[in-house]
């Protein structure tokens, strides 16, 4: 794998346009040769005022000396955007699905300190609905890695007979629930300021029903996010989340619980719309 050392992170909305009209010539297979470049961003500092803003809108508390476990998946996300909007990943970027996300924490990351951020593609592979790439980003401090996370991203296609794609898993009975949140329909706009990505279907009703949502739907990441500020998690921490459907804007959302590290977000409608657990390490 070759590194390439950035010196500065890349403009999102020039990613999201480039690969919006790279899109259409992309051809999704798990088989597909895929980029083999590790993006290195050295002395990466916090902005925070966008970190309070961050805070803010997923309900995580003010001015805390550490950083949200999920925020520094906001600071690989410009660096992945480059690699996923690139002549060289093979899955079209229109469509792509967040479907789930494994975090590790080994310490708390300060807010005030200088970090390494390192991203890269780890691998496709065959899913029941097309293909997934696994996307890898780690934040490293005196050159130790102290939180690093595998999110995948599927293109939904075809797929042909010599797949083996993943057995489908069904929701089980609901968790007991905690807390229901009203969810406003400009979350997803207050969002995309605090984290960078704006993408169309997650602004605004009449963008989001180009792409076949009935209005706007929430970021994953901020569901996920959500979820976590009222969870509450330790210093240490192993996060495991799956994004199973999506949360519509504006709209009721049911958090649960049942105190054993598993949580859930339900749509108005019952369906899971996150699940996840947490563990301290």
């Amino acid at each position: 794998m070759t590194a390439v050392t950035l010196t500065a992170p890349p403009a999102l909305a020039p990613l999201l346009v480039r690969g919006a009209l790279r899109s259409p010539f992309k051809r999704p297979a798990p088989d597909a040769a895929f980029p083999r470049t590790r993006l290195v961003l050295p002395d990466v500092r916090v902005d925070l005022a966008k970190l309070t803003a961050y805070e803010r809108v997923c309900g995580f508390p003010t001015g805390e000396p550490d950083l949200p476990v999920t925020y520094p998946h906001v600071l690989g996300f410009p660096l992945a955007m480059r690699l996923m909007s690139g002549r060289d990943f093979p899955l079209p970027l229109l469509g792509l699905v967040h479907t789930s996300i494994e975090i590790v924490r080994g310490a708390a990351p300060a807010a005030d300190r200088s970090y390494e951020l390192c991203v890269w593609i780890a691998g496709l592979a065959a899913h029941r609905r097309g293909t997934e790439a696994a996307v890898v980003t780690e934040l490293r401090s005196g050159g130790s890695v102290v939180w690093e996370s595998r999110s995948t991203y599927l293109a939904r296609h075809r797929t042909g007979p010599g797949t083996s794609p993943e057995p489908r898993q069904d929701a089980g009975p609901a968790l007991p629930v905690v807390a229901e949140w009203n969810l406003a329909g400009d979350v997803g706009r207050r969002y995309g300021a605090a984290s960078g990505d704006r993408n169309p279907i997650h602004l605004h009703p009449l963008t989001a029903r180009l792409f076949g949502f009935p209005r706007a739907i929430a970021h994953g990441m901020w569901t996920l996010a959500r979820c976590l500020a009222a969870h509450g998690i330790p210093d240490t921490a192993e996060v495991r989340a799956r994004f199973r459907a999506p949360v519509l804007l504006p709209g009721t959302v049911a958090y649960g619980a049942d105190g054993s590290g598993r949580f859930e977000l339900r749509g108005e409608d019952g369906r899971v719309c996150v699940e996840g657990d947490v563990r301290g390490r």
